[in-house]
């Protein structure tokens, strides 16, 4: 089996390392394309593939990863048209991109899977959501999801929610962020060091994550385990509740979907 990733920025190096680590392919069977030396020679050193700038000779692969910036890929896919076949499996990673449109660049009769991987991919936390178009066999989706799952979870899902997936963990990670970085201000307001500040505000939230998934529990009931009568966490729930915090997340959720559909 032979990979061609389009594209060898972070996420396909994600991709890609993850692949490698679980020992489910050899660098051998990989070549990844970009138009940036500086990233292909990124690649190469960080991975070991082979890289080159000839998009058509990474879609000659078995499975072909399109792991390029939106605004690029109609350029790349009448580059790579006239190169895939119908035996072939494309993996589109593109925000926004549809199933109806990959299908009308690429020709009728492809085999194309659309999928919305999130940075956390990078440290093998990843979550994808996986769609694909009824060309697609079965053979083919467990072999995709076998990667995929090499970096965390994947989830096959109708396309209908993929604007949502967009919202709630292909962006995500930015809103977590600024969560912690406000987490650690307050706490350097309070007197703690900045670097001790970000340990204690990312591992709260990546410890309070886990038990989530671990626990099975409701995060509101977990909330309401925190929070004691008259004590410290319920007043700070009472702010946040008061200055719009979770109408916050909700409403820059929203406008995350609206601009995917966009795309």
């Amino acid at each position: 089996m032979r990979l061609g990733f389009i594209g060898a920025g972070n996420m396909a190096k994600a991709i890609i390392g993850g692949i490698l680590q679980a020992g489910i392919l050899p660098k051998e069977e990989i070549i990844a394309s970009d138009v940036s030396e500086e990233t292909r020679l990124q690649a190469e050193s960080a991975l070991g593939i082979n890289t080159t700038e000839q998009n058509c000779q990474s879609a000659q692969a078995d499975i072909v990863f399109l792991a390029v910036k939106p605004v690029y890929l109609a350029s790349v896919l009448r580059e790579i048209k006239e190169t895939v076949t119908e035996k072939q499996v494309i993996v589109s990673i593109v925000a926004g991109k549809t199933l109806e449109w990959l299908e009308s660049e690429l020709g009728s009769g492809k085999r194309i899977i659309r999928t919305m991987p999130n940075t956390p991919a990078l440290v093998g936390a990843g979550i994808t959501a996986v769609c694909p178009n009824d060309k697609v066999t079965e053979e083919d989706l467990e072999t995709v999801l076998q990667y995929l799952k090499s970096f965390g979870k994947a989830e096959v899902l109708s396309e209908a929610m993929m604007d949502a997936v967009v919202a709630v963990s292909g962006s995500s990670p930015a809103y977590v962020f600024i969560l912690i970085e406000a987490m650690a201000d307050a706490a350097v307001a309070e007197g703690m060091p900045r670097a001790q500040a970000y340990q204690f505000a990312a591992q709260a939230v990546l410890g309070s994550a886990k038990m989530v998934l671990d626990t099975g529990k409701h995060p509101g009931e977990l909330k309401d385990m925190v929070c004691s009568p008259a004590g410290t966490t319920i007043e700070a729930v009472r702010v946040l509740e008061k200055t719009g915090f979770r109408s916050s997340v909700m409403e820059a959720m929203k406008a995350c979907a609206d601009k995917s559909r966009e795309l």
